[in-house]
């Protein structure tokens, strides 16, 4: 599949949250949404980039935004996450790695001389229409809020 890129749509899907509630980018719809894809609940990085959402949240809703992280994390894994960090937003199980391949965010790594297959750190700004305002590939886990903010100004 290829790369998704600012100006195309968005694609569309249905998927569980820790809690097993589903989560649906349609009914997204009218608010704009930061799709956050992260390799690995509880890993330093991770932990600073959902931490910094986090702390950022309430400004976040004033600014018309929701914030849904993906990994391919188990729903147990996600609720352990989100209790031990308090994060208020969801946190999407892709255990069959559905909306990872979706976004193109399933790929090739490379490790200290080791190559192998993981999720690509990437983040997504998606307007109320359903359109890619942002896509970050370079995503900076320790002020993820201020990277997007910077962009959409």
């Amino acid at each position: 599949m290829s790369k998704l890129e600012v100006g195309d749509e968005a694609p569309l899907f249905t998927a569980k949250d820790q809690s097993g509630n589903e989560i649906s980018l349609k009914k997204l719809r009218g608010k704009k949404v930061i799709l956050y894809f992260y390799p690995k609940d509880d890993t330093p990085g991770c932990t600073a980039e959902s931490c910094d959402f986090r702390d950022n949240y309430s400004s976040l809703l004033e600014k018309g935004f929701e914030v849904v992280g993906v990994s391919a994390d188990s729903q147990k894994s996600h609720q352990k996450f989100i209790e031990k960090f308090q994060l208020p937003f969801p946190l999407i199980s892709d255990t069959e790695k559905d909306v990872l391949n979706l976004y193109s965010v399933w790929g090739e790594k490379k490790f200290m001389g080791r190559t192998y297959e993981g999720i690509l750190r990437t983040t997504f700004v998606i307007d109320e229409n359903g359109i890619i305002l942002e896509r970050i590939d370079k995503v900076k886990t320790k002020e993820p809020t201020k990277q997007v903010l910077d962009l959409i100004k």
